[in-house]
Order: structure tokens, then sequence, then C-alpha cells
């Protein structure tokens, strides 16, 4: 019976040598497994072509988790639902941070869909006339890009000693055409084309509107703290699979597909 003992254990305890001498050597199933969050549209899409395959290749297996709103893609991801999301901008990620003390970082800028000045009345910049009303959306953040776009086309003046990425109306000095502006949900900024001389859309409603960013009379020259960022848990930043999203970003494949299939989008500085 004491021989039997000794020869059990000793089976046992070659077993247990075996499967964590295999682990040091093959990364296991589960760090090989992981679930990217994005909201339905462009930027899905972006995971789908130029993202995930490049993933695959590598030999992870990726689940695409698609969310409705901008509230649960970051509640996911810092709960471990998701091992990364792609949906926001730097602006929209750090306010989330700092709201509900998130422990969650940016891992890269990605080409985003810049806002436009879209119109079904005029053909260019120069066609405004004096009076035209412009809808814009009437969050603070974007209403600020919609002002900066306006500024950069010429059409309206800020006082110079103000913060410019928090640009409001109330800080409009000159109005070269007495543009009338009309605050909107974001949501409503595609149909307003219809209804009103000017709108200024942000590229995700535009695009999931079916809209042409290249219609655009004006595209936005997007500040980097705008460009979407593909989000990962702090602790996280240096996992593998962080390291492996971050290279296939940067690869010349990815910007290729960009080049094909997002037309319009802006680059973030580290592409350019």
């Amino acid at each position: 019976m004491k021989k039997l003992l000794i020869t059990c254990m000793m089976i046992a305890l070659v077993a247990v040598l075996a499967a964590c001498g295999g682990k040091d050597k093959n990364v296991s199933n589960d760090e090989k497994s992981i679930t990217i969050g994005a909201t339905a549209g462009p930027y899905s899409d972006m995971l789908k072509k130029a993202i995930i395959p490049g993933l695959e290749e590598k030999g992870y297996k990726v689940e695409l988790k698609e969310f409705s709103d901008y509230i649960q893609p970051n509640q996911a991801l810092a709960n471990g639902e998701i091992h990364a999301n792609l949906f926001q901008n730097t602006v929209y990620l750090d306010n989330v941070v700092k709201e509900n003390n998130f422990e969650l970082s940016k891992l890269i800028n990605v080409p985003t869909a810049p806002m436009g000045i879209f119109s079904n009345k005029f053909k260019s910049i120069e066609e405004i006339t004096d009076g035209s009303k412009i809808t814009l959306p009437n969050d603070p953040v974007n209403a600020a890009r919609a002002l900066i776009i306006l500024q950069d086309e010429g059409l309206i003046e800020f006082d110079p000693n103000i913060e410019i990425l928090k640009a409001s109306e109330k800080d409009v000095t000159v109005n070269h055409k007495n543009l009338k502006f009309l605050p909107i949900e974001s949501g409503q900024l595609p149909r307003s084309v219809e209804s009103t001389d000017l709108a200024a859309v942000p590229g995700n409603f535009a695009l999931s509107a079916g809209m042409d960013l290249l219609d655009a009379l004006a595209l936005e020259n997007m500040p980097d703290q705008y460009r979407n960022v593909v989000a990962v848990k702090t602790e996280n930043l240096d996992k593998q699979f962080a390291k492996d999203i971050k290279e296939i970003v940067e690869s010349a494949q990815f910007e290729k597909v960009i080049d094909e299939e997002f037309q319009g989008f802006g680059k973030p500085e580290w592409m350019k």
C-alpha cells in the first residue's frame, strides 16, 4: 500500500509539472480569446475590416460586441466584460474616467470621421448668404467643434483669450455672415439638412445616415483630442493583446484599408 501511494503521488507530480511546462511554452486559449466593443456604425466596421483580421492572423479568436449607446462600452471595459473598445475620443474618455473613477486608458488614436458643414442650399462656403441658419450639436464638446470649423472657414471669429476647445456661441465676437445658430440633438442633425440652410453634422452621424463625407462644404481640421481611440483597462496597457492591437493599427495594411474603405476620415498626427 505504501509503495502504491508513493507511485500515485509521483504520477500526479509528473502530470502537474508537465501541465506547468506546457503553459510556459504556449499562450493559453484564454489569452488568445478577446472581446472588443464598439457602437454600431463606422467604428464597428473599422474593427471588422481593418483590425480584427490582423488579430486573427496573429492567432486570436475575436468576438465583436456592439453597443447601442455611449455608456455601456466603458462600463463593460471597466468591469472586464470586454478587453478593449473603439467608439470615443480622448476628451470623452477623460471625462468618463474622471466622473466614474474608471481605470481606463487610451491605447492609440485611429482615423476618425470628421464633423462636416453640409447644405442642400449652397454648393460652397463662398455661396453662404447673410442671415443663414445653421443647426449644430447642442452638447458643449461638439458645439465647440462646429464653431471651430466656422472660424477656420472665416465665417466667425472668437475672443482670442478663450480656451478654443471650450468655445461657445457667447465667445463669438465677429459673425461675418450673421449666422443664426440652432442647437439640436446630434442624432437629428442629418435630417436637419433638409429643413435649414446649413448643418454641422458629426461624422459618425453623417455616415449612419448614408451621407458622403466628401459632399460636405467643409470638413473639420480635427485636433487629436477629438479623434477616436482604442481604449483598454490601464492595467492591460502592457499586455500582449494590447501591444498586438497597437502594432496592427500602426501597420501599412491598416492604413491601406483606411484609404480604400474609409475615405474622408482624418488621420491622427502619428500617421502623418
